[in-house]
């Protein structure tokens, strides 16, 4: 087993086969041990949890190994374009260089692949009759006499453009084998690849599928695999919180309507009931929705269940499904499509049943309203014990990896939630020279963050800092509400082009800040992370606070609420972990290369003043850091950031700091 680590290693060496025939490849000492470790656990079936820092070249790291094992491989990442990335550029790179004839597949869910039934039957669906729908359908309809896969990435149009909904399915609308199409369905064919391929490239959100069909012994959507490498593993406790849940939704409501009258148009059309009672549903919602509060927000179901206007809606929401399935029970056998209509109206009425009744233990029940829909949700407050049962009953290895799992160097709150207590743990820390490259900036004198003029000293402070720097930045903001002030406080005072989360497409506004190369970019969650501009175009970040999560958050409530019940420290044990590994993706936005340079500024004095700071000090890299604004403008001057010796004092927890609450 050595030996065969060993050889993985010098793959990646300075005289190896990916230094041979990849250009620009450099040898790095960390992704050799990290390979190495890869290695080992597959060869042994054993789990490793591992941290790799940014530049450390991890998806290189497990790749050799992984194509090299002779093994059945599945790779896991947190995004479609992740995905893409791998199955298009990653793998083949590194395949190529190590000459191995390995065959590679893309499986992604079904809302990704163009259904064909859905298609056919989409000049009936009411949202096609608008005008810029009709238009994309045109260019849908003669995409699909040309595509072997049926990807929608293929396709040059938004991921939210309206048309998707129209010719994709869901596993609710979907027909399975009664599809008169299922010959010829690509996610079918997707499937088929993936069981002959030796490596398959899939989602998060589609590991989670697998666990859930699994575990209510209704199949699989994955391949049997002897390695299941998960990258971007940070996000995979809480997509998966999302998955293992119950959800009924405005959209779901919406389109089982839609699909009824439609099939209802196909299949039948002599009993004119029917298209009446699926279409009382759609201002049934629309009451729902009224009822719900003008303004978007995350609660927990408290906060409506002695709500009489909603009670009532939600009631006459409820009788309307049971009228509706009563309806097409009359039709039952007349087509497949309504057949299958009626099997979803069974399933949304016995969800909304489920979310009227007597909450679950360990679950947490909430709603979600935004624009114009709803989301009601019961959540499972823990999904450890899954995992554990999944693993226990699929015996494969498990790489689980991530530029940030740990805190500090403890990987234990990452281990915690998804049941892994027999992994190998190792942090591998990035090859840059951060105490060179990079100055991290604590300004002196900022109040509170709970004081109301904090928004304001901040959007000052940030103005002094973008007149040194030149533009040229990332603002990233812990809540939309302090975004939104931070645009009304610096618009007309910037000096450089700002962009701002939500004019635009994330990918867009990513281009244009490149393209830019002075612009100033504000932004809040989506892009704390995944986001990789290199040079210069990217020299400063700004975090306005620390990342706790909304104490307001009903599913962190009630976490929160079951860690106490058990004697257990709920900020420490799980708020703090958190916060600090949002922080550290935050700050990784800022040097991407070893030629990049940058200030990471933290306007929030709780880093300093409160002891819990020493965890985020503990767990960023060994940047030089500073409390004195001029240090950052000698950095930009192109002098060398100040020496650890000159700084350390100056960043030192207060003697005497206490509270352990954000």
């Amino acid at each position: 087993m050595a030996s065969q680590a060993s050889a993985v290693a010098d793959l990646l060496g300075p005289q190896g086969l990916l230094a041979e025939h990849i250009a620009g490849f450099r040898c790095r000492r960390q992704q050799q041990a990290m390979a190495e470790a890869v290695a080992e656990t597959i060869a042994d079936g054993s789990t490793l949890i591992c941290e790799a820092g940014t530049g450390t070249g991890k998806t290189f790291a497990y790749l050799v190994p992984a194509l090299t094992s002779g093994r059945k491989v599945i790779i896991s990442t947190g995004t479609r374009n992740l995905q893409d990335q791998l199955f298009h550029r990653d793998i083949p790179t590194v395949r190529d260089a190590l000459g191995q004839p390995l065959r590679i597949a893309l499986l992604k869910g079904r809302g990704n692949y163009l259904c064909r039934h859905r298609l056919e039957a989409a000049a009936a669906n009411p949202i096609a009759q608008r005008p810029e729908v009709r238009r994309d359908l045109r260019r849908v309809s003669a995409w699909s006499a040309d595509t072997a896969t049926g990807d929608i990435a293929e396709l040059a149009l938004p991921e939210d453009a309206p048309i998707w909904p129209v010719v994709t399915s869901t596993s609710d609308n979907c027909l399975g084998q009664n599809c008169p199409s299922w010959s010829r369905c690509h996610l079918v064919e997707a499937r088929r690849r993936a069981q002959d391929a030796d490596v398959v490239v899939i989602n998060h959100h589609l590991l989670c599928a697998d666990i859930a069909l699994r575990e209510e012994g209704f199949g699989e959507v994955l391949p049997g695999a002897d390695c299941i490498i998960v990258d971007e593993a940070h996000q995979l406790p809480e997509v998966a919180t999302g998955f293992f849940g119950t959800t009924v939704s405005s959209r779901q409501v919406l389109e089982l309507a839609r699909d009824v009258v439609v099939e209802y148009r196909r299949e039948a059309g002599d009993m004119p009931e029917l298209p009446r009672i699926a279409e009382a549903l759609t201002p049934a919602v629309q009451e729902l929705r009224a009822c719900l509060g003008e303004t978007d927000r995350r609660a927990p179901w408290q906060a409506v269940a002695d709500d009489g206007a909603v009670m009532s809606a939600l009631a006459d929401l409820d009788a309307l499904l049971d009228e509706l399935s009563e309806a097409l029970q009359r039709l039952s056998g007349r087509g497949k499509g309504l057949d299958h209509c009626l099997a979803r109206t069974t399933a949304v009425a016995s969800r909304l049943a489920l979310l009227l009744g007597e909450e679950a233990d360990a679950q947490v029940r909430w709603l979600d309203v935004r624009g114009r829909g709803f989301r009601l949700n019961q959540t499972p407050l823990d999904v450890a014990d899954i995992f554990r049962a999944y693993r226990e009953r699929h015996r494969s290895a498990w790489v689980l990896t991530s530029a940030t799992l740990a805190v500090g160097r403890s990987f234990e709150h990452f281990a915690s939630q998804i049941g892994v207590d027999d992994a190998r743990t190792a942090c591998w820390d990035s090859p840059f020279e951060y105490a060179r490259q990079a100055l991290w900036f604590v300004p002196r004198g900022m109040p509170d963050p709970a004081d109301p003029v904090y928004g304001a000293r901040c959007a000052e402070l940030t103005l002094d800092l973008l007149d040194i720097s030149g533009g040229r930045a990332f603002l990233l903001f812990t809540s939309h509400r302090a975004l939104r002030e931070a645009v009304s406080l610096l618009e007309g005072r910037l000096r450089y082009p700002m962009l701002v989360q939500g004019t635009a497409p994330r990918a867009e506004l990513i281009e244009r800040f490149r393209a830019h190369g002075d612009a100033v970019l504000l932004g809040t969650s989506s892009f704390w992370e995944g986001v990789d501009v290199r040079g210069d175009a990217l020299s400063c970040v700004i975090i306005d606070r620390l990342p706790f999560a909304s104490p307001g958050d009903p599913i962190l409530q009630a976490r929160l609420d079951v860690l106490r019940r058990r004697g257990g420290n709920p900020f420490r044990e799980h708020q703090l972990p958190r916060a600090v590994i949002a922080l550290k993706q935050g700050a990784g936005r800022l040097i991407r290369d070893a030629s990049d340079r940058g200030v990471l500024v933290v306007c929030d004095p709780r880093l300093l003043g409160r002891s819990y700071g020493r965890a985020f000090l503990d767990s960023l890299p060994p940047m030089a850091r500073s409390r004195d604004i001029e240090d950052v403008r000698a950095f930009f001057g192109g002098q060398d950031a100040p020496a650890a010796s000159e700084t350390e004092s100056a960043v030192r927890e207060p003697r005497g700091a206490a509270g352990f609450s954000p």
